[in-house]
């Protein structure tokens, strides 16, 4: 599964999203949790407060800075090497890693604010892809930004652009 598609079963709106990566879980694991390893895939740079994942340890998360924008968060789960979830502003990621043939199948799940579906989903389907070693095309983002708010307009209602 390469494209996001809505959970219903949580309290907020959800989008998930999976990919397939050839390495075992605890090699994705690492690129999910080593800052040096994140930079390659993840969105903005991310510290720990107190250096490691802990539940309960606070979180920051810089944007470029043309973005002007700068998210907290906090980690609510670590089972290594199975699932992470920390809250992401106001969204909360969950990372789950399941063995899967010779590799691992990676399930991000985001539960966020109703209007940021697309975005978000756009945004994390160029990130998933990065992490698996394709390079998104140059100024993809916004086909699959519209894509995503034609599918969940309908349900979750007018869909908020990303910041500039």
């Amino acid at each position: 599964m390469s494209d996001a598609a809505l959970v219903g079963d949580r309290e907020r709106p959800a989008v998930q999203l999976e990919r397939y990566l050839p390495d075992p879980p605890h090699v994705v694991w690492q690129a999910l949790t080593q800052p040096e390893q994140m930079r390659a895939w993840f969105p903005c740079e991310v510290t720990l407060r107190g250096g490691g994942w802990e539940v309960g340890a606070a979180i920051t998360f810089e944007f470029p800075a043309h973005m002007r924008l700068t998210y907290t968060g906090q980690v609510l789960e670590v089972d290594e090497p199975r699932s992470l979830a920390f809250t992401w502003g106001p969204s909360t990621l969950r990372f789950q890693l399941f063995p899967e043939r010779d590799g691992t199948r990676l399930v991000l799940v985001d539960e966020l604010p109703p209007d940021a579906a697309a975005r978000n989903a756009a945004g994390w389907e160029r990130c998933l892809d990065r992490l698996v070693g394709i390079e998104p095309v140059p100024d993809g983002w916004q086909p699959l930004f519209e894509r995503y708010v034609a599918t969940f307009e309908p349900e979750l209602g007018p869909q908020e652009a990303r910041p500039t």
